[in-house]
């Protein structure tokens, strides 16, 4: 008999789990919150919502109230029982709760910051670099981070559905065989279901000239529910790459070390990329404490981004220079795993271009004079060609 979740008198919530699930006229059970579909179905996604679960500030309620006319509020109940209720500077709740900063244009904003429109060779198909695509699987995700590079596709409806989409992509990459690489993003592609996920990925490994297939997911985080054994089989079986989004170590939690274990131990190479935000990562000690856990659990750091000029982001973007003084301190200071490369999409589509400490000072007849991670300089002699 199924358990009868609907509420029938008053709760009187004792932990987070409760609080959540009484929003929605519901008893906790560990049964329902560990079923990813329900997760999904009970996302907080109004002010209504986030109103008894949260101190709201009033920059956060005219947020709630107007933002997501702008871009989609959805965080899951997994996700949201993370937030501080009444830290308005909670480094996860500043990456989910929208606040009215989100309705200010500052100079430099882009609707489409990565110039990917521009490089659309089919719909939901970019091609910007020789031998790699990016492939937009699903324009929704679950949730939605508020600095999100493609906020003007994510949650808007507009994206015609993978199934009206997938023959004109298929075509395009059987006809160029210069492509090797294809990354499946989106939207999150792990929101697809088993079936429909290893359709699209069989008919990708079909093509002959295709050697490399990842997926750039962020349901670890927001929804490990959604790994199972059915799904890593699935991944497994296409011997496919998952770059992760993580941007906190508060993220890591029990769920999600089970999920990354259950991928890694099915043979899933795992990577993760990092946005740099102001109050969120801003600082050695949080990123270190990021990348050390994901090393735990076996993710690899390799990109910390500087977040992309979206409209209306200005808030939660740090400056260049911050970025740079902080791989700095963490080279040296940390193992070589745990040190991302730190990247800019060049603004208008000049595709990633690493951001780089000062570290080669001169090159000039064959010598290389360096500084290392303490600031001491170091000659490099190129060796002599012999005759």
């Amino acid at each position: 008999m199924e358990l009868n979740t609907r509420l029938d008198k008053p709760l009187i919530a004792k932990s987070r789990r409760e609080e959540i699930c009484h929003i929605f006229g519901e008893y906790y059970d560990p049964e329902r919150w560990n079923d990813w579909r329900w997760q999904m179905r009970h996302r907080l996604t109004k002010l209504e919502h986030f109103q008894p679960l949260l101190q709201l500030t009033p920059a956060e309620e005219r947020g709630l109230e107007k933002a997501r006319d702008k871009f989609a509020v959805a965080v899951t109940p997994h996700f949201a029982e993370l937030i501080e209720p009444d830290n308005p500077l909670c480094p996860i709740r500043l990456q989910v709760v929208p606040r009215e900063e989100e309705l200010v244009t500052s100079p430099g904003d882009m609707i489409d910051p990565c110039g990917e429109d521009d490089d659309s060779v089919v719909p939901g198909l970019i091609h910007r670099y020789p031998d790699r695509v990016l492939l937009l699987a699903l324009d929704s995700c679950a949730a939605y981070c508020r600095y999100c590079t493609r906020s003007r596709l994510v949650s808007q409806g507009e994206m015609y559905p993978l199934t009206r989409r997938i023959d004109a992509m298929i075509a395009y990459l059987q006809e160029h065989t210069e492509v090797r690489d294809v990354l499946i993003s989106g939207g999150d592609p792990l929101l697809m279901s088993d079936e429909v996920l290893d359709k699209l990925l069989g008919r990708l490994r079909a093509i002959e000239h295709i050697e490399f297939v990842r997926i750039g997911s962020r349901v670890p985080s927001f929804l490990p529910q959604r790994i199972t054994p059915q799904l890593a089989a699935v991944l497994r079986k296409h011997r496919v790459w998952l770059s992760l989004h993580f941007c906190h170590g508060r993220e890591l939690t029990p769920e999600v070390a089970k999920a990354c274990d259950l991928l890694a131990d099915g043979g899933i190479p795992l990577g993760s990329q990092t946005v740099l935000l102001k109050g969120v990562n801003d600082s050695e000690n949080a990123l270190k404490n990021l990348f050390h856990g994901l090393l735990k659990l076996r993710v690899r750091p390799y990109y910390l981004y500087q977040c992309d000029p979206v409209a209306g982001t200005a808030h939660l973007r740090t400056s260049v220079r911050t970025g740079i003084d902080l791989i700095s301190k963490l080279r040296g200071h940390t193992t070589g795993y745990a040190v991302p490369t730190y990247v800019m999409d060049a603004p208008g589509g000049g595709g990633k271009v690493p951001i780089l400490p000062e570290t080669l000072l001169a090159y000039e007849n064959g010598k290389t004079t360096v500084r290392n991670w303490e600031g001491k300089l170091y000659t490099y002699i190129d060796p002599v060609e012999l005759g």
